[in-house]
């Protein structure tokens, strides 16, 4: 439909030319760049919110401004009345609140608390800033603005750098019904991966021949280099166009939830301490890595933060050792031969025997936690001796200078 250019206020203009505007831009905006604002139009024609196209990025432990600006179309109207409210879409038709604002009353709710505030930066500012940000934080928040009876809302996707990883517990592959995949996620210091984080990490080279839960109920697996075993060599099973030769995504669609049971996708982001190897003077069982890590100041490490360590610190070590859910791993930057082959990534000996198999320890030291043992030291009996068929007791060990 065509309006005469008469019925335009210099409001409905300044929209339309934002439109033009967000019409010739690029599609999806690249970090480090400026980003073009979207301007939303709201039935009413009197309250415009605008958020940013396409998601802003933070990693846990940062800050980030969820953006957001309204304006009247109408100068009559004010300020001062306007309720501003934040919440997080949980499912295509849930919502949890965030944050609300009415006048100078301002409330934030649950884990929000403490960590969200309105940016205030001029009247029209609906933007929220959201500090320690946190790896359940990842997701879509709607913006609304109300006035009497007229509202607007736009939407601002938050994402997280980080890492997915697959997981699947002692017990053996296929084992985990949809919560319990959640907590093992939890537990492994991580959430349950979304199908667009498993899709990034697929584009990265991620190549998993086993089913996993994802965050929306769907169960899905990404395979880079195609072979029969893992969905074929064509396209079968494969999401959209990323089949065939180049592999794909493959997807089971949404299972039940609490009968059928796969392995885990999860993702974890930037680690706020630091994961180290360490070397006791002799290889230790499960049940002494614990106490080694301690004596280091620090607990044995989880596997979402050896995956981390590895990704976004880039640890490299051609080493074993005892991760907090009783596998052994270890992490590769550089890959090499006699390191597990051509590829990077965290190579798994599975969950060996916890008082037969002796390695070395994967430890996680929070940031600022003191090294009560730094370089010179390890841990074993004193007096010597050797490990004696497993006799001697870990609980008895003492600091040993090397």
């Amino acid at each position: 439909m065509v309006c005469p250019r008469a019925a335009l206020g210099p409001g409905a203009l300044w929209a339309a030319a934002w439109g033009v505007l967000l019409l010739t831009a690029p599609a999806g905006a690249q970090r480090g760049r400026k980003k073009v604002v979207h301007v939303l139009e709201g039935e009413s024609g009197s309250v415009v919110v605008q958020t940013a196209p396409g998601q802003v990025v933070s990693h846990r432990g940062g800050t980030i401004v969820l953006p957001c600006r309204y304006h009247y179309e109408a100068a009559a109207h004010g300020h001062d009345g306007v309720r501003l409210k934040w919440t997080k879409v949980v499912d295509p038709l849930a919502f949890t609140d965030v944050f609300v604002a009415l006048g100078p009353q301002h409330r934030a709710f649950g884990s929000y608390r403490g960590r969200a505030e309105l940016q205030g930066d001029g009247p029209g500012d609906a933007s929220l800033v959201l500090r320690n940000v946190t790896l359940q934080d990842y997701g879509r928040y709607e913006c609304e603005v109300t006035n009497e009876l007229e509202d607007d809302a736009g939407m601002v996707k938050l994402d997280l750098e980080g890492v997915v990883f697959p997981y699947h517990p002692r017990g053996g592959r296929y084992k985990l019904t949809f919560a319990e995949a959640q907590r093992a996620c939890a537990e492994q210091d991580g959430i349950l991966a979304s199908a667009e984080q498993l899709h990034t990490a697929w584009r990265d080279g991620l190549d998993w021949c086993n089913a996993g839960w994802l965050r929306d109920g769907s169960v899905q697996y990404p395979v880079s280099r195609p072979r029969e075993p893992c969905g074929g060599l064509g396209g079968t099973g494969s999401a959209g166009a990323h089949g065939g030769a180049n592999g794909g995504v493959r997807n089971y669609g949404y299972r039940h939830n609490a009968e059928e049971r796969y392995d885990a996708f999860c993702f974890t982001s930037n680690l706020p301490g630091r994961v180290f190897f360490l070397k006791p003077l002799r290889p230790v069982p499960f049940s002494g890595a614990a106490r080694a890590c301690a004596a280091r100041g620090a607990a044995v490490a989880k596997v979402g933060q050896l995956f981390a360590a590895w990704k976004l610190q880039l640890l490299d070590r051609c080493t074993a050792g005892w991760l907090a859910d009783g596998s052994a791993r270890y992490p590769i930057v550089n890959p090499r031969a006699r390191c597990g082959g051509r590829w990077p990534g965290v190579r798994s000996l599975g969950f060996p025997d916890a008082t037969r198999r002796l390695f070395g320890v994967y430890c996680y030291r929070a940031p600022g936690a003191p090294d009560p043992a730094p370089g010179g030291w390890g841990w074993g009996w004193a007096g010597g001796g050797g490990w004696a068929g497993g006799a001697r007791d870990p609980a008895a060990w003492t600091p040993l200078r090397v």
